[in-house]
């Protein structure tokens, strides 16, 4: 290209010699020779951080297998390897929901007993109680974004900080590698923990491998709660246009259509909702009330959910099993975006309730 022949002439050196030495440092590189000294690739810590890299979906590439027998060996703890890390991201999803969702009810308490608004104790023979007080409060997703974010941020610039320190990176550029490392893209061109020693080694493997966990784990929550909010701006835009265009089309009309969109259930949903045994408006009376407030789920739900979501997967798993049809769950089936079983079934009908309008 341009840039190698300009190199030449601008260094003294011919075209034809500076293309046979770009071929024999491609080739050690290939081999593995580096002009500083790195650790072993295969040692267990090198192979431990390999397999991390792999389950993790990161895949920086700096290690890679040569022999048939270790890409085989690849392809099949592979497969399972990163089906079981993203089932452990899909329970770490559930639990931070979980937590996050006690502490602000906890602060919502609170709140109510500095106002006076909640009496500070109740009577053995009252019939009001704390629940109930608390029964029709739901956590807002937007402000468990906004901690999610928060943690991110902060977790980003300690490991960060740790980064520049030990590998001599510059500032940006150990946020950089964060990113990249936390949202599993893994371009590869900066890999922490490469050098043959480093001080108090033992220390920063077991830093680098925290940070890299918690990070990966809190970004891949960030990005499902992003993917939401998404889900619901674009299902506002769509509700936005379907009223323009019901009101060209029919500007009185006897009776409101039941479309469908990806957050309000169609009629054939109605008409298996009812054939279950569920009055359809309950279900979006409910659904509207924390489409407006902006609400993740009561906590009355919240404190069910471990159990709901253990149900629900052995009933599919059996029907499954079985050969039976599987019915339309209401936990589970609320728009078309939601659905699954487990944890992320869970975590989606969590936040597929919350609007973008409000």
């Amino acid at each position: 290209g341009p840039t190698l022949r300009n190199f030449g002439p601008a260094h003294g050196v011919a075209e034809p010699e500076l293309r046979a030495f770009l071929r024999h440092y491609e080739a050690a590189l290939a081999a593995g020779v580096r002009a500083d000294a790195l650790r072993p690739r295969w040692d267990f810590p090198g192979a431990f951080y390999f397999v991390g890299t792999v389950v993790s979906t990161i895949g920086f590439g700096m290690t890679t297998p040569a022999t048939v027998g270790g890409k085989a060996f690849l392809i099949a703890y592979g497969l399972f390897g990163c089906a079981g890390t993203i089932l452990f991201f899909n329970l770490f999803l559930e639990r931070i929901i979980s937590l996050l969702a006690f502490i602000m009810r906890a602060c919502r308490e609170h709140q109510l007993r500095r106002s006076g608004l909640l009496p500070a104790t109740f009577g053995r023979g009252s019939a009001l109680s704390e629940a109930d007080c608390l029964a029709g409060w739901k956590p807002s997703v937007y402000h468990v974004l906004l901690i999610l974010g928060l943690f991110a941020v902060l977790l980003s610039c300690c490991a960060s900080a740790m980064y520049t320190s030990v590998e001599g990176w510059d500032y940006v550029d150990s946020l950089y590698f964060c990113f990249v490392t936390f949202s599993t893209i893994g371009f590869g061109d900066l890999v922490s923990s490469q050098h043959a020693a480093y001080r108090n080694q033992g220390l920063y493997r077991l830093g680098n491998f925290l940070f890299i966990l918690l990070g990966v784990c809190c970004i891949y929550s960030l990005f499902n709660v992003i993917s939401i909010l998404i889900k619901q701006v674009l299902n506002w835009m769509l509700r936005k246009l379907s009223c323009r265009c019901c009101a060209r089309c029919c500007p009185a009309p006897s009776a409101p259509l039941a479309r469908r969109n990806a957050i309000t259930p169609g009629s054939r949903l109605r008409r298996r909702l009812t054939a279950l045994g569920v009055d359809p408006g309950t279900c979006d009376s409910d659904t509207e009330g924390r489409r407006l407030s902006g609400e993740l789920i009561s906590m009355r739900d919240l404190t069910a959910s471990n159990k709901v979501s253990l149900a629900l997967l052995q009933k599919q798993l059996s029907e499954t099993a079985n050969g039976y049809p599987r019915s339309v769950c209401v936990n589970t089936r609320q728009n078309g975006f939601s659905g699954g079983v487990g944890a992320l079934g869970i975590m989606n009908n969590r936040l597929a309730e919350t609007s973008a309008s409000r």
